[in-house]
């Protein structure tokens, strides 16, 4: 995280010690198993943010401390409108863990002023961790902003390459197909149909009461609700 005035080692120190003071081994060890290398519930995490509140300065110079807990603080107290496209592009090459990973996409690069700009960089990335982002921001336009958007190619893409994409790209083209099924319906029985063939998440194990991510039962559910709303 570059640029802007410098935060004094004192004040990222002090903030530092404060999150040592959260750090639960047991919620370690489960977030480890999701690739996330902290112990702070994130709960608290939020509460010392909002005590915290904006704060840019101290956001660079938490990032810039390469620890995952303080990086999640410095995405919750920064000013996102404050990062150049560089330097949001360089923070998310830097993000490595995924919840640090999905709190820059969606708290952050969202809105910024380079959104686009960067969906658009980052969607053909050849490293998937960075592509994923770009579906990300793609299944936010197909949403909320569909405007311009090749819907058609979009799902030629996903037929094409989505069954042996790695996991997180997997995950976030799969997200983009059920987005396109839940709210295009002149496409739906298209997505259907690929998700049905490629079975993309079709065994995913889901809780009871929660939606599976398998495309075809996660469109066929939300449009369920909203047709009974």
């Amino acid at each position: 995280m570059t640029g802007g005035t410098e935060v004094t080692d004192t004040t990222v120190t002090e903030v530092m010690a404060e999150l040592a003071t959260l750090e639960d081994p047991k919620a370690r060890v489960v977030n480890e198993r999701h690739g996330d290398d902290h112990g702070v519930n994130l709960g608290s995490l939020r509460a010392l943010a909002k005590r915290l509140k904006t704060q840019q300065d101290l956001a660079r110079g938490l990032w810039d401390t390469g620890d995952t807990a303080a990086r999640l603080l410095a995405l919750l107290i920064c000013r996102p409108k404050a990062f150049t496209r560089d330097a949001l592009d360089a923070m998310l090459r830097e993000a490595r863990t995924p919840k640090v990973h999905d709190w820059l996409v969606n708290y952050v690069v969202k809105k910024s002023t380079h959104a686009e700009e960067l969906r658009l960089a980052w969607l053909t990335d050849s490293d998937p961790v960075v592509a994923s982002a770009g579906w990300a921001l793609t299944t936010e336009r197909v949403a909320k902003r569909p405007e311009g958007l090749d819907l058609p190619g979009l799902l030629d893409v996903i037929e094409a390459e989505m069954k042996t994409a790695p996991d997180r790209l997997q995950w976030a083209m799969n997200n983009c197909l059920a987005q396109i099924g839940i709210e295009h319906a002149d496409h739906r029985a298209r997505a259907i149909g690929i998700g049905e063939r490629l079975e993309v998440l079709k065994d995913y194990p889901t809780s009871p009461g929660c939606t599976s991510p398998f495309a075809p039962t996660w469109i066929a559910e939300i449009v369920r609700r909203r047709d009974e709303a």
